[in-house]
């Protein structure tokens, strides 16, 4: 996703599956896209910075297959990019759970169930990647 995509495309971070390549809709995921603050808002310029810098690994992953680099090279520099990605899921994932579980839970009722539900499946995505 660009940076003009991002600005412009409805806030789906919580129901996105990240390996479909799009987001899901919200009435599938239980969230209301872009209305309120997320888990993440506060570190959202913190998140930005770091997306950034996983794109630019992607970016040089691109180089080395077309500069010809050496196999195993290239194979280490997809080992890192997938753990930043995967370090960047679990930060977001934590922020998730204490704010948006947090304050589902302090409803209670059909709310948390929801909640918790859709952070399981959240979590068993990133397990399956």
């Amino acid at each position: 996703m660009t940076t003009t995509q991002a600005r412009t495309e409805p806030d789906h971070a919580h129901g996105a599956d990240p390996h479909a390549g799009h987001a899901a809709p919200a009435a599938a995921t239980g969230h209301q896209g872009g209305h309120g603050p997320h888990g993440y808002s506060a570190q959202k310029d913190a998140h930005l910075k770091r997306l950034r810098r996983i794109e630019g690994q992607i970016r040089g992953l691109q180089r080395m297959v077309d500069e010809d680099v050496y196999c195993i090279d290239v194979l280490t520099q997809v080992s890192a990019s997938t753990k930043a990605l995967q370090s960047f899921a679990l930060s977001l994932l934590e922020e998730h759970l204490r704010h948006c579980v947090a304050a589902a839970a302090e409803e209670g009722g059909a709310e948390l169930d929801a909640k918790v539900a859709e952070a399981t499946a959240a979590i068993s995505r990133l397990l399956r990647s």
